[in-house]
């Protein structure tokens, strides 16, 4: 008896590491073409055509719209131009935090970066005109945008910045590679 006990126990923890699903995160622009309230999903179809159902949950956060008492996307619609901040467990992706780009939304500036402190969460950059403006990075900002810049050209990687303007400050929600 106690030697199958024993068995079992050893087996159970060597399929372990079999069972545990990396757990990833990213951040997908791109424009809501479908949204499910019965499954509460929304596909997003990414720049590179590529289309992404993401599952809404209830600490999923919604920027930049006017949200609407009871209304599971918070207020955005089909045609909506987002950028979602996810969580991916195998295939199936959570939008964490939404934002609306656009009207009422993030605004976006295409710059230069100049500098990028993500323990400070600051980034500096540079404008098409020579004026360099310096951005508050948010918690998700700061850990998870830009990380499509190569390792030693953050200093004069072309960028679009999605921002709010809060307090006479500008927050950089996340910043991409200019395409």
């Amino acid at each position: 008896m106690l030697k199958r006990l024993f068995a079992v126990l050893v087996m159970t923890g060597l399929c372990m590491p079999a069972l545990a699903v990396e757990r990833r995160h990213g951040i997908l622009v791109g424009e809501v073409i479908k949204l499910d309230s019965a499954t509460k999903t929304a596909v997003v179809k990414a720049a590179d055509g590529t289309k992404h159902t993401v599952h809404f949950v209830e600490r999923t956060t919604v920027h930049g719209t006017s949200e609407a008492a009871g209304d599971t996307f918070h207020g955005l619609k089909e045609g909506s131009k987002v950028a979602v901040h996810y969580t991916a467990r195998g295939t199936e992706e959570t939008a964490d935090e939404v934002d609306h780009i656009g009207e009422g939304g993030l605004k976006a500036t295409r710059a230069t970066v100049v500098h990028l402190d993500r323990g400070a969460k600051t980034l500096v950059v540079q404008t098409e005109d020579g004026t360099k403006e310096t951005y508050h990075l948010t918690d998700s900002a700061a850990s998870d945008a830009g990380k499509d810049i190569a390792k030693g050209s953050e200093k004069s990687a072309k960028v679009t910045v999605y921002y709010t303007e809060e307090a006479g400050h500008k927050v950089a929600h996340f910043f991409e590679k200019a395409i």
